[in-house]
C-alpha cells in the first residue's frame, strides 16, 4: 500500500542521511586522521562518508526530504478523498465532527472537513521545501554557505510539519464516520450503468466482435443516462441484446458482488480477514 511505501522510503531515507564527515576543510584530512572520522561517526551511529568536501553533499538530504514529500503527498491523497466523500451530495464518509463544534460560519448546517483541508494545504508547504532542498545540491566550489539558511528552516518545519500531519490523519481515519446505505445508494443511482463493462465481455464472451457490443452497451446507456429508464431495463428491452443474452445471463452481469469475488485476497495481504 502506499502507507507502506512511504515507511518504507523514510526507513530507507533515514539510512542514506545518517552520515558524518570530520575530514577538513576541503575534506582531505589534512589536519584530522580519518581514523577519529571513523571513531566519531561509530560513536554517534553514523557511517563515515566516503568522499567529501567541507560538507556532506546535500543530495544525501535532498533524498531525505524527497521521502518525507512523497508521504506528503500521500497523505494529501486520502485527506482529498476524504474530503470528497464528505461531500453533500456524496456522503459515503465524514471526518469525524465534535459536539458543539462549528462548521461554516455562514452555513449552520455544514460540516466541513477543516482537519483533511489543514492536511491538504500543509502537505505543499511540505513538497515545496523539497524544491529548496534540490536547490541546494549545486554549491560552489567547495561549499558555499546558502544552502545553510535554507537548511534551518525547511529541515526542522518539514521533519515537524510531517509528525503532525500523521497525528491528524490518524485521529481522522481512527474516528471516521462512515456510511454504507450511502455507498450502497450511489453505486445504484446510476440505474446500472456501472455495470456497463461486464454487459461488454459478457458480448464478447458470446462471439460478438467487441465494436459490435461496445456499440450494443453505449447506445443503451446513452439513453439510460437521462434517468428516465434504467440502464438494465433499457438493456432488457433491447432486442439486439436479449437475441445473444438470456435474461439469467443479463441479470448475472449486474451483479455486484462479481466485481468483490476477489476483496478477502486483497485485504489478506494486509492481514485483514
Amino acid at each position: 500500500s502506499a502507507a507502506n511505501r512511504s515507511i518504507d522510503r523514510i526507513q530507507e531515507a533515514r539510512e542514506k542521511v545518517g552520515v558524518g564527515k570530520i575530514s577538513g576543510a576541503v575534506g582531505t584530512y589534512a589536519n584530522v586522521n580519518p581514523q577519529v572520522e571513523k571513531y566519531v561517526c561509530k560513536k554517534l551511529g553514523l557511517k563515515s562518508m566516503d568522499v567529501s568536501t567541507q560538507i556532506v553533499p546535500r543530495d544525501i538530504h535532498a533524498d531525505f526530504m524527497s521521502a518525507l514529500a512523497l508521504t506528503a503527498g500521500i497523505l494529501d491523497q486520502m485527506a482529498t478523498e476524504i474530503r470528497n466523500l464528505q461531500r453533500t451530495e456524496i456522503r459515503e464518509m465524514e471526518e469525524p465532527f465534535a459536539h458543539g463544534q462549528k462548521g461554516s460560519s455562514a452555513m449552520p448546517h455544514k460540516k466541513n472537513p477543516v482537519n483533511c483541508e489543514q492536511i491538504s494545504g500543509l502537505s505543499r508547504v511540505i513538497r515545496s521545501n523539497l524544491a529548496a532542498c534540490l536547490d541546494n545540491i549545486p554549491l560552489w566550489h567547495e561549499r558555499d554557505i546558502s544552502h545553510s539558511s535554507v537548511e534551518r528552516v525547511i529541515l526542522p518545519d518539514t521533519s515537524i510539519l510531517m509528525d503532525y500531519l500523521l497525528f491528524r490523519l490518524n485521529k481522522v481515519i481512527g474516528d471516521l464516520d462512515v456510511h454504507p446505505e450511502n455507498m450502497d445508494k450511489n453505486l445504484n443511482q446510476t440505474g446500472g450503468l456501472i455495470y456497463s463493462q461486464k454487459l461488454l465481455l459478457a458480448l464478447v464472451e458470446k462471439g460478438e466482435s467487441r465494436e459490435h457490443a461496445y456499440d450494443l452497451v453505449q447506445r443503451c446507456a446513452l439513453k439510460a443516462q437521462d434517468g428516465s429508464v434504467s440502464f438494465v431495463e433499457m438493456v432488457k428491452k433491447n432486442e439486439d441484446i436479449t437475441a445473444i443474452l438470456s435474461p439469467r445471463e443479463i441479470e448475472t452481469c449486474f451483479d455486484l458482488q462479481y466485481h468483490l469475488k476477489h476483496i478477502d485476497e486483497i485485504m489478506a495481504r494486509f492481514g485483514i480477514k
